[in-house]
């Protein structure tokens, strides 16, 4: 039988000591060159995003001017489109009493309004967002995605600074220890399709647990667990690494708060970790803890035009 090669077949030659050793002097100098032109690259993109935080000179962003409306549009959907908050959020403020539309109290969320009207929340005077802005966070701990917090905790719009002058806000939400990929936009309608139950859109977690997943818990949650709101049930569930069964990865299209915590919660697991790393397709690929990017025209394309089962 032919003996595979390998990438080590060049050393079981026979070589002199000082030859070998020659050798291995280049290779180390050599990859420790990459390395330092690899670690300098890191730091000239984190130097330039320092700067954008700072107010200097903003790197190229994906703007897509919102076409003039014409005729009239539901309130939540006005509202979402002056990038205030999502239109499911935006229809939650209308029925608390928060909005005024030409001076009176509106509460139904399907009020029809025009463009010329003039909308308040909270007193605040509101207007439609004319550019579309999108932006993705790979977001750390201890930020919550909200537009404002009355405890003044951090909040994801912390980490993008004077990314833009546009009003955007968090799709969907990753509570305050779960850390990766966010979006963030003022474009209500695709925030609408992205977090909308029926378009089944696809998100995918790693998670640490505090012990290893043993079969039995593995095959349950495959089949379905039942929680205090219903049941609740995963499309992928794999092992991370078959030598630590505490890594796992999760595949899940539910919307519902903190589920993927609660379902290992209900097993008895405590869930040390617990990172976004896919959203409707867009990861944190280049992107460190806590920092941002635009999205590229082509990432606006695809979301536009993510369905179901996509």
């Amino acid at each position: 039988m032919q003996k595979k090669s390998s990438h080590f077949d060049k050393f079981t030659k026979k070589k002199s000591n000082a030859a070998v050793k020659e050798q291995f002097k280049q290779e180390k100098r050599k990859f420790k060159k990459e390395r330092e032109e690899f670690f300098e690259k890191k730091k000239a993109e984190v130097r330039g995003q320092q700067a954008v935080i700072r107010g200097q000179k903003m790197p190229a962003a994906v703007v897509h001017k919102r076409p003039e409306p014409t005729g009239s549009m539901p309130l939540n959907k006005f509202i979402a489109h002056s990038g205030i908050c999502g239109r499911r959020e935006a229809a939650e403020i209308v029925k608390e009493g928060k909005v005024k539309v030409n001076n009176e109290l509106v509460t139904e969320p399907g009020h029809k309004v025009a463009a010329t009207d003039e909308v308040r929340v909270n007193g605040k005077k509101i207007f439609l967002a004319k550019n579309l802005v999108y932006i993705l966070i790979n977001k750390p701990k201890d930020y919550i995605t909200t537009t404002d917090d009355p405890q003044k905790r951090k909040t994801v719009l912390d980490l993008i600074g004077k990314a833009t002058t546009e009003r955007v806000y968090p799709v969907g939400r990753l509570d305050r220890n779960t850390s990766g990929v966010l979006l963030l936009t003022n474009d209500g309608e695709l925030a609408q399709k992205l977090t909308h139950p029926s378009n089944e859109v696809k998100k995918i977690y790693a998670v640490t647990l505090d012990k290893p997943l043993d079969k039995k818990d593995f095959d349950q949650i495959l089949k379905g667990v039942v929680l205090e709101d219903g049941p609740a049930s995963v499309d992928v569930l794999a092992y991370a690494d078959m030598k630590d069964k505490t890594q796992v990865g999760v595949e899940i299209h539910s919307g519902r708060n903190r589920i993927v915590r609660r379902i290992f919660e209900h097993l008895g697991y405590d869930v040390k970790n617990l990172d976004r790393v896919t959203f409707a397709g867009l990861t944190k690929k280049n992107v460190e803890r806590g920092k941002w990017r635009f999205l590229s025209e082509k990432e606006i394309r695809d979301l536009k035009h993510f369905g179901k089962g996509k």
